[in-house]
């Protein structure tokens, strides 16, 4: 089977090098490599013209789903690899994916697990996010309801079956085509396809970030609560954390109260005890305690972006999938 493995990539001169040495370093030699440019103002193109790959230039940023559907027109691959420009490759993750694809007709794709160890270490923030994703990550190997294509591979027929990327989403993407692709087809997540993640290094960029993709979590909420599904953070941590933030003003003025806020904190450390003994065997006691401060904080973020995305979801009708805005379209709304 022929391999086109696409590279959607926006201002990625830090990490598209150590993406596109792995991604033709190989064992399973793909037939092609495309980047797909997504409107980048760094040195990006120029570092894709250092490789015999294809660069596709967007004039304008799109954003990724965008690119990935820019990348599969221009493609010729029986096999579509996506593959994030913050990740790289181990050198059988390609061939793990054709072979685990031929092996089930019925499956619509299949997609990686992050290592544990960062791309490029850049600190304990990034440490905290990649031990966070490799736990969610293997924790779920298996058929799974949801799917992730920062390293994900797909036969083209299922591409062209189910269609393509909504390009009205900047995020909650793969949520929108993991609905799409289950009533058809089964998806996988495999131990066998692993890459190293390059994520965000410092607090408020990571906050950032959590809060952004929160908003869309109103349409992507099926899927992230159908069983079975990927789970990146656990529902009882998120309610804890969003209890703890809930009863501290009236613990504030009420001393009686003082101790729910503590008790909801206390709860949350202890939702996921996987998590904590492997940070704990990893990197030891003082940065699990940095590790759960940093997990709560970023649950206080999902929470306040899921909260404002119900109300933009309200008030804004261009928000969120394009179906939906289609939809209000057609009504008159």
């Amino acid at each position: 089977m022929t391999v086109s493995v696409i590279v959607p990539c926006y201002n990625a001169e830090k990490t598209l090098r150590a993406c596109l040495e792995s991604a033709f370093a190989q064992s399973y030699r793909p037939l092609e490599v495309l980047v797909v440019d997504d409107g980048s103002t760094d040195s990006s193109r120029a570092i894709a013209g250092e490789f015999p790959c294809t660069l596709v230039e967007q004039p304008d940023n799109g954003g990724v789903s965008s690119a990935r559907n820019a990348g599969v027109a221009a493609s010729r691959g029986e096999i579509l690899f996506f593959l994030d420009s913050d990740v790289a490759l181990a050198p059988d993750a390609v061939g793990n994916a054709v072979r685990l694809l031929g092996q089930d007709p019925a499956c619509g794709c299949v997609y990686g697990v992050y290592a544990k160890e960062p791309l490029i270490d850049d600190g304990s923030v990034e440490i905290y996010r990649t031990l966070q994703l490799h736990h969610a990550l293997t924790r779920s190997v298996g058929l799974t309801k949801s799917a992730i294509f920062a390293l994900a591979a797909m036969p083209r027929r299922v591409f062209d079956d189910v269609g393509p990327f909504d390009e009205n989403l900047r995020s909650a993407e793969d949520d929108d085509y993991s609905e799409r692709l289950l009533p058809r087809y089964r998806i996988r997540l495999t131990d066998c396809v692993v890459g190293w993640h390059d994520d965000a290094d410092r607090l408020l960029p990571l906050l950032t970030e959590q809060y952004q993709r929160a908003q869309l979590l109103r349409f992507a909420v099926r899927n992230r609560l159908r069983r079975g599904s990927l789970k990146i953070n656990r529902m009882p941590g998120v309610v804890c954390a969003a209890l703890a933030v809930l009863t501290l003003p009236p613990a504030v003025t009420r001393p009686s109260l003082r101790a729910l806020p503590v008790l909801f904190l206390t709860l949350f450390a202890a939702t996921d005890p996987a998590l904590s003994r492997l940070v704990l065997r990893e990197k030891g006691f003082g940065f699990l305690v940095f590790f759960t401060g940093v997990h709560f904080l970023t649950h206080v973020a999902l929470v306040t972006g899921a909260a404002v995305g119900w109300v933009r979801a309200a008030v804004d009708p261009s928000f969120g999938p394009t179906d939906r805005k289609r939809s209000r379209e057609l009504k008159g709304w």
